[in-house]
């Protein structure tokens, strides 16, 4: 997909991978970008910064998702991609609490469910259109430290795996975004976490593969190549996988995120 006129919505968008992606969009000649967030001066800052709109959203609440969706759709037009890229993180292994794990569970993963109920029948209905979210190289291999991030970012991937298997044949294009340690606002304070072990990626590189990859209409975006090679390792020799990350976890199990 070219984004050149395109009406693209990015959740997320205050700050870190979200900005970037509103500012690439931009950038890339799309018609209208609406910037969201549960930071509603965040997402504001954004859109006056390349000319775009903006809407307060807490994305671990379905109705405000819909409403968001059915107010771009009346007021702009329809919406040809929707980046679902706002995500938390939660430290912690079991003993996280309830409130803790549904909160991440609404936010990495029922939010993106939401948007595709509303979305893939409308999308479906005028012949297609692009569904990204953000996961994370956790959603791939795991994340020694945080089980409700390492499950929430796994489901994450199985949803958009879904929707692609799904309504592929509708013209619904799907990515998923599995970085892995980029600078933002979630991993400040946190450089030395085995998430960065191949180093740290700025958000408006990754901004440009994801416009890459969606012009190619890549299902995986990988902006750290060396992903791939722990996938095909993990693939190839499960136990062995499992014994290198308990190794990791040696080393940065103590570091929370």
């Amino acid at each position: 997909m070219e984004l050149k006129d395109k009406i693209c919505v990015v959740t997320g968008a205050a700050s870190g991978i979200g900005r970037s992606l509103c500012h690439a969009f931009a950038n890339e000649g799309a018609r209208h970008v609406i910037c969201v967030d549960v930071n509603g001066d965040g997402a504001t800052a954004t859109a006056n910064e390349i000319g775009g709109h903006a809407f307060t959203v807490d994305v671990s609440n379905e109705a405000q998702i819909v409403q968001m969706i059915d107010a771009v759709e009346q007021d702009m037009g329809p919406i040809d991609l929707f980046f679902s890229n706002a995500g938390i993180g939660v430290g912690g292994g079991m003993e996280t609490p309830n409130d803790d794990w549904q909160r991440i569970w609404d936010i990495n993963v029922m939010a993106h469910v939401w948007a595709s109920r509303k979305l893939v029948p409308l999308m479906a209905a005028r012949g297609g259109g692009y569904l990204v979210s953000t996961s994370s190289a956790a959603g791939l291999l795991n994340q020694i430290g945080s089980a409700p991030y390492g499950v929430t970012k796994h489901a994450a991937v199985g949803l958009a795996e879904w929707l692609a298997m799904t309504h592929g044949d509708a013209g619904i294009k799907v990515s998923v975004l599995c970085p892995q340690a980029v600078r933002t606002e979630m991993t400040r304070g946190h450089e030395d976490h085995v998430a960065a072990i191949n180093g740290m990626m700025e958000p408006e590189p990754v901004a440009q593969i994801c416009v890459d990859a969606i012009r190619a209409e890549s299902f995986l975006i990988l902006p750290h190549e060396d992903v791939r090679e722990y996938i095909k390792n993990k693939a190839e020799n499960y136990d062995r996988w499992i014994g290198g990350m308990r190794k990791l976890n040696r080393i940065y199990g103590g570091k929370k995120l």
